[in-house]
């Protein structure tokens, strides 16, 4: 079955003033004096724009673009007149649709009041600010560079934007489950952030990767993580309390007010295809997932081998490989509709004889999870209940693993989608 063909875009700003300690993404340091305007790191990030939209004018050209995601690093170290260059990279090549969702993340200690109204008015009308937490020793613990009062200030100026419909939406970040978080910690956190009136949160719990700084502090016993009932229990009572405030829980990180989702992150879950260009970055306009090289001087030779040898073959509709069912599953599962197991199978080209012979065992494999309250099916929906399921989804999705893994053994299987 033919992909319909992408109409977002991710655009990776690697840069940022310091490696926090849990961040494992594809950053680059300049150090936290650095600015993009004559001082220091400056030429690094001009150096670096230019190859990134070199990487956009190579691509194959598609249809306007209804969402754009500008991620880091820190984008917001980025000038506004840099950001519009971006943008209308992206214009030239795609073009952008009327009422095109534009997000930009932004860090609350690298920008001014005047720095985001200039970013407004280049086109940015959604924003992802990465508070992270509004106490300051969390934050020092975490690496941060801003403090509580930068995240205070920068709250106030996104709701006023908001009020006043110079801004659309936005969106705060904050980490859950932290080295000696208590209840009650948790609990402050959350209700400053539904003070601050953020129509949108993305909650994440703290997630030790190999090669950061709380990697090296668990493996020296010096990091004290909460127990699995302790982080269950702070991950119920923040979907009780965020209902009560009117959000709705809508994927397993991230709740909002009506009419404030990420039209851009939807993309992601949905299965559906997405342009991405700049180091590090993965993209997958046709199913095939590829990700760019992490070093700079490895993207570099990257660029010059697709002006030489034309664009990666995921890039080209004809070449890329599509997206397998088990892919499908496994990102939509964590939407709160859930997924349907055979419409997905068939969107996937799946025969109605091969479904009828492998979707049932999948089926018996989560059917012990709808007398846990795992998870619930409504209609041909399999849905991860809300808290417990979004809270324990691993268990859920492990036996997806399991069963594509059996699958994918036997040779009468269509483990993967057919090609468009």
């Amino acid at each position: 079955m033919t992909a319909p063909a992408p109409r977002s875009a991710y655009i990776h700003i690697p840069f940022c003033h310091r490696r926090c300690f849990y961040c494992d993404f594809a950053v680059v340091p300049l150090g936290d004096k650095a600015d993009a305007q004559g001082g220091p790191g400056s030429r690094s990030i001009e150096t670096y724009l230019g190859q990134l939209l070199q990487e956009i004018e190579c691509s194959p050209m598609g249809p306007p673009l209804a969402t754009v995601y500008i991620g880091g690093g820190t984008p917001s170290l980025l000038t506004p007149e840099q950001v519009w260059r971006v943008l209308n990279a992206l214009r030239a090549r795609f073009g952008l649709q009327s009422g095109s969702e534009i997000t930009l993340e932004m860090d609350p200690a690298s920008f001014e009041r005047m720095d985001l109204e200039a970013l407004l008015r280049c086109g940015v009308n959604r924003v992802s600010l990465g508070g992270q937490s509004f106490d300051d020793q969390v934050l020092e613990a975490l690496g941060r560079r801003h403090r509580r009062s930068d995240l205070l200030e920068a709250c106030e100026w996104l709701h006023g934007a908001v009020e006043n419909g110079a801004l659309r939406s936005w969106s705060l970040d904050l980490i859950r489950n932290l080295p000696n978080q208590s209840d009650d910690a948790w609990a402050v956190q959350l209700e400053r952030a539904v003070a601050m009136g953020a129509p949108h949160l993305s909650i994440y719990d703290l997630s030790v990767e190999p090669g950061t700084v709380f990697s090296k502090l668990e493996q020296r016993g010096e990091l004290e993580l909460p127990d699995e009932d302790g982080a269950a229990d702070r991950i119920a009572a923040t979907s009780d309390r965020l209902a009560r405030a009117g959000y709705c829980r809508y994927e397993i990180s991230n709740f909002s007010r009506p009419g404030h989702a990420s039209r851009h992150n939807r993309v992601y879950w949905s299965g559906a295809g997405w342009w991405a260009f700049g180091l590090g970055a993965t993209s997958a306009p046709w199913g095939e997932r590829f990700a760019r090289p992490r070093t700079r001087e490895a993207y570099g030779q990257w660029l010059d081998q697709q002006q030489r040898d034309g664009p990666h073959s995921s890039l080209q509709k004809g070449l890329a490989l599509p997206m397998s069912l088990e892919d499908r599953l496994l990102v939509g599962l964590r939407r709160h509709e859930g997924v349907d197991l055979l419409e997905q199978a068939l969107s996937c080209g799946w025969s109605l004889q091969a479904c009828s012979r492998w979707l049932p065992q999948l089926e018996d494999r989560w059917a012990g999870f709808l007398l846990t309250d795992l998870l619930r099916k409504r209609g041909a929906r399999w849905q991860l209940t809300d808290p417990l399921g979004m809270a324990v989804s691993n268990a859920v999705l492990v036996e997806l693993v399991e069963w594509w893994e059996e699958l994918s053994a036997d040779a009468d299987h269509p483990t993967s989608c057919s090609k468009p």
